[in-house]
């Protein structure tokens, strides 16, 4: 099958979340797979600083925004280390200087880009044509969250009969909810579309232009991250206000785990440990990793308590109020060590740091992002917290069972799909591989941590535990395999849906 995959980020030439990882990985395995897949998306400042040669094609084109025509070019490369077979997986770039040549993907210091809905049917539309420029004849596109809402809408109304598109089939897949892509009504005008589609059941969403809504209306088929995402977005409040639509398309509604690039999370090769270690050697692996991360953060050097991480954005959707506030009481009474790395809101940050002030030697906090400091702390750290509010897939916790740490999470989302929480039956079964907790609040989570530490000083269990985690695959193959199944389910989604 041929497949466009169509996107507002990709790792190496541009990020702000997990959206960027599964665009830049998802599709060289798909090639693995003998599938013929590509990728486009816009040609940011970014991406011509991410050191990889770009290609011009010869091919520009011009396109109808509103009331102007706006002129733009694709550009050819190819994602690293996507070869199977000896052939690179292409990357197409959507080139228009005054759109994306810019200091961020969608805003700036001084909030999101007032002109994003232009910039983004500019792609969508881009995306489209390159289809019929670049000769790509795709058996599905594959679209991914608000930025590309507009392609199955644009598919289905405009280019349904005209040559060469007849047969495409759209899927479009959710990252997160939350981002929706919701305009004032006047941008309606940009897209093109007739104002007969701002309606209630298709592209209006309470008097707003809503590109997420328009995506999950007019797509064959619709993803998201994980199977339990996919059952809590149905109803609210995980819905964020689009329950009803998922529910009225629960047919066509598929959840697919993202997978983990073990090339870049690898305790056995990873450039950022000073200690490498594998499924034999993990015990000393670790506690030598442990004591160079106790050193370089200024944490007492000691083997007899366990190192409690967390990395991610001090928001309250990661649970950072929860672990504040049971971290504030251990602290004082219990004999823990704590590390935390990340950046968000100013309330959280300035708490953390007064509690590393007043707790040298137990609580070390690195107040900004730094990929090779989050690497040792999964190597370092004994347990691993992941108490987020929700979380549609989650790729830490996925991380931590490779590097022999645990995972302690709020079972919600793709955190309830990958970990199990260990119990007596779950670890004679061989299926446990972490600690969870129902009830987003303090009092479950500290007592879910105390069970924790309780495990990790019973050290024939923790030993069980930790192995359990180890020989869990959770690579980007298993998921690659659902999606070309989902893929020829989308062509038939689209046959069906045709006739």
């Amino acid at each position: 099958m041929k497949i466009l995959f169509a996107t507002s980020e990709a790792v190496p030439f541009a990020k702000t979340g997990g959206l960027a990882d599964v665009s830049g990985a998802l599709p060289i395995h798909l090639a693995k797979l003998l599938q013929e897949p590509c990728v486009i998306l816009p040609a940011y400042r970014d991406a011509f600083e991410a050191g990889l040669p770009i290609e011009e094609t010869g091919v520009e084109f011009e396109i109808e925004i509103g009331s102007k025509r706006v002129p733009g070019r694709f550009l050819k490369t190819h994602l690293p280390g996507g070869i199977a077979d000896d052939r690179p997986v292409t990357a197409y770039l959507v080139d228009q200087p005054i759109y994306y040549n810019r200091a961020g993907l969608y805003g700036d210091a001084d909030g999101e880009f007032k002109d994003n809905c232009e910039r983004f049917v500019f792609f969508s539309r881009a995306v489209l044509e390159a289809v019929r420029l670049l000769n790509l004849s795709p058996d599905v596109i594959h679209c991914n969250d608000w930025t590309t809402g507009l392609i199955p809408a644009l598919l289905k109304i405009e280019y349904a009969g005209q040559s060469g598109y007849e047969k495409i089939a759209s899927l479009l897949t959710i990252h997160n909810i939350a981002y929706q892509g919701t305009f004032w009504h006047w941008d309606m005008l940009l897209t093109g579309l007739d104002w007969k589609y701002f309606n209630w059941n298709q592209m209006e969403f309470y008097g707003q232009l809503n590109l997420l809504k328009t995506g999950l209306v007019f797509a064959d088929a619709i993803s998201t991250v994980s199977p339990t995402y996919a059952e809590e977005i149905q109803s609210a409040p995980l819905g964020c206000g689009l329950e009803g639509v998922l529910a009225n398309r629960r047919d066509v509604l598929f959840g697919i785990l993202n997978g983990v690039d073990y090339a870049e999370w690898n305790p056995t090769t990873d450039k950022h440990l000073p200690h490498h270690y594998d499924e034999q050697t993990w015990q000393a692996g670790k506690a030598a990793c442990k004591h160079d991360l106790q050193r370089e953060l200024g944490l007492t050097v000691r083997d007899d308590v366990p190192l409690i991480g967390f990395v991610g954005r001090l928001v309250e959707q990661k649970g950072i109020g929860l672990i504040a506030e049971v971290m504030e009481q251990w602290l004082a009474q219990n004999d823990v060590q704590w590390v935390i790395l990340g950046t968000g809101d100013r309330e959280y940050e300035n708490l953390l740091q007064r509690l590393a002030e007043r707790f040298p030697g137990k609580l070390a906090t690195v107040l900004k992002f730094s990929n090779a400091i989050a690497h040792r702390i999964e190597a370092a750290a004994d347990l691993f917290l992941m108490p987020s509010r929700y979380e549609p897939c989650g790729l830490t916790q996925m991380y931590s069972l490779k590097y022999g740490t645990i995972p302690l999470v709020h079972r919600t989302g793709g955190l309830a799909d990958t970990i199990t929480d260990c119990t007596d039956d779950s670890l004679s079964a061989g299926t446990a591989n972490g600690f969870s907790f129902d009830e987003f609040n303090a009092e479950s989570f500290g007592r879910a941590l105390r069970r924790a530490c309780l495990a990790w000083n019973d050290k024939p269990q923790w030993r069980r535990l930790v192995q359990i985690g180890l020989g869990q695959d959770w690579s980007w193959g298993r998921s690659a395999d659902k999606y070309v199944d989902l893929y020829a389910k989308t062509m038939e989604l689209k046959a069906n849906r045709g006739a």
